[in-house]
């Protein structure tokens, strides 16, 4: 299958989530509720559900996103090798940059592919649209739709070649196809406190962003093609 996909109509996209509120404590009495109710099986002995609520950005009921990385593959003629162009939209207020992103998938019929996005990504985003009332970009949006056109790609998906029983972290990947790794800095479980307790979004937009050129790296290597250099990653504004 992969040798019939252009690299040039993929795009690849990671995105960052953190709990809507710093603490449990600013949530008010019926979003604790619910939020206990959907902890209980976490909330017990000396566990509260204050105690998880740094878990919270992972369900997008209870959490936004505050990142999202696209980058698109460019071949030059010339060179004969491929350049990797990077975007990030980032920021405090989830809508604007949910409404930037949704503007540059309807402006290709792109395919999309991520690590875990199929589970993670791709449904977060859909979610999160709807919740803040933007309609689901067509890329996202499977409703109706058969399998074969349905234009996503999954790293972790393609890695498990049918085996269903375990997940495979994009780290471990980087490690065994010898990329560099993506959590040099920080992983995934320091993102909330960063953005709550650091404030310091351009730490997360550059954490997205190595999880981006990761991603693109391993599809490289799935389709038994050469790493991209470092001087043909080019990040835009």
């Amino acid at each position: 299958m992969l040798e019939d996909i252009n690299l040039k109509n993929v795009l690849v996209l990671d995105i960052e989530t953190v709990p809507q509120y710093s603490s449990y404590d600013e949530l008010n009495e019926k979003w604790q509720k619910l939020w206990t109710k959907k902890m209980s099986s976490y909330v017990k002995d000396d566990v509260t559900a204050a105690d998880v609520y740094d878990r919270a950005g992972i369900y997008s009921e209870f959490g936004k996103i505050i990142c999202i990385t696209a980058g698109l593959y460019t071949f030059d003629e010339n060179k004969n090798e491929y350049s990797f162009r990077l975007k990030s939209f980032y920021g405090d207020d989830e809508k604007d940059l949910l409404i930037e992103f949704s503007e540059l998938l309807d402006s290709n019929n792109y395919i999309l592919c991520g690590h875990n996005s199929k589970e993670f990504d791709f449904p977060y985003i859909s979610r999160r649209c709807l919740i803040n009332g933007i309609q689901i970009p067509a890329s996202l949006d499977n409703a109706g739709k058969k399998p074969w056109e349905v234009k996503h790609l999954d790293t972790m998906d393609l890695w498990k070649f049918g085996d269903y029983k375990s997940y495979t972290s994009l780290n471990l990947l980087a490690a065994v196809f010898g990329i560099n790794s993506p959590k040099d800095d920080i992983d995934g479980s320091q993102v909330w406190r960063v953005y709550w307790i650091d404030k310091d979004l351009e730490r997360i937009k550059t954490y997205c962003q190595k999880d981006v050129v990761t991603v693109a790296q391993l599809l490289l290597k799935f389709k038994g093609m050469e790493l991209l250099k470092e001087e043909n990653l080019v990040y835009t504004n």
